[in-house]
This record gives structure tokens, C-alpha cells and sequence, in this order.
């Protein structure tokens, strides 16, 4: 990522994906999609680490280039930039439950940057951004049919 001009980034999100005790399975259909949309040109990966919170609520934090076997996010490791600071992993991981593992990614959105840059050099700045949990589409939308069901 050390290659990349600071004006031409588009915004960068990030996810935690937690996997219970004993359902860890980073790789298979995860991987495929991961890979997927970096290859298809829309996401560039910045960082990517693996947390582990034992039963006692200790969090060990792992580096993808930490992981002997890769199989196909090998060709992603290069790239990454080890973002996250120790204190980063601690937020992160108080959300995690004890016994479970973690998958932290972090990516720049490569289908805005065009945009972003724009943006930039008409004097915006970016001020907020934010996601809507899937859940509470979902929740929206059962509520609609709801109420549409109870007035017909």
C-alpha cells in the first residue's frame, strides 16, 4: 500500500467477523469472495488480522503474514500495511466473545476513490459516514409487512 498517492484513496471501512469456539474457518467460500472483489478491481486490502479471545477474556492478536498457510490470501499479504494499533485490537476484541475467534478486515473502497478525490479537490472533506446493520434492514422491513399485513 506504500505505492499509493495519499490524493487518490478512497475511503477506507473496516468489518469483524466472530467465529464461536470451534467454528473458525477462514478460508473456503470466505477467501474465495475476499479475493474476488480484490481481484475485480473494487476493494484493496489494507490490513487484515486474526484475534483470539480465550475463556478468560485474553485477546492474542495475529498478523495475516503470521499464518503458515495462506492458500490463496497469500497474494493479498503483500500488500497489507499493519494498520491497527495494540489499542485498536483491545476495542476491537471487548466485543468479541470469551472462547470465540475473529477475522478484522480492513479495506479501501477502490469504486469510490474516483470519487473521494473529486471531493477532495473541490475543497470537500469527508465529515461522517456510517453503516446500517443488515438486522435492522431486516427488522425494518419485517415491521413494513407487518403493518401492511395487519391493514389489508
Amino acid at each position: 500500500m506504500t505505492d499509493v498517492s495519499l490524493d487518490s484513496l478512497g475511503p477506507i471501512d473496516y468489518l469483524v467477523v466472530e467465529f464461536p469456539a470451534g467454528a473458525t474457518n477462514f478460508t473456503g467460500e470466505m477467501t474465495e469472495e475476499l479475493v474476488a472483489l480484490v481481484d475485480g478491481g473494487l476493494i484493496r486490502l489494507v490490513d487484515v488480522l486474526i484475534l483470539f479471545k480465550d475463556d478468560n477474556g485474553e485477546v492474542d492478536a495475529m498478523e495475516l503474514s503470521d499464518v503458515d498457510d495462506l492458500g490463496p490470501l497469500a497474494a493479498l499479504e503483500v500488500e497489507l500495511a499493519e494498520l491497527l494499533a495494540e489499542e485498536d485490537v483491545v476495542n476491537l476484541a471487548a466485543a468479541m466473545d470469551p472462547g470465540s475467534t475473529a477475522g478484522v478486515l480492513i479495506w479501501e473502497n477502490l469504486w469510490a476513490s474516483p470519487f473521494a478525490s473529486a471531493a477532495r479537490r473541490a475543497g470537500g472533506q469527508l465529515i461522517a459516514n456510517g453503516r446500517i446493520p443488515i438486522q435492522a434492514i431486516i427488522a425494518s422491513i419485517e415491521a413494513d409487512i407487518d403493518t401492511i399485513d395487519e391493514g389489508a
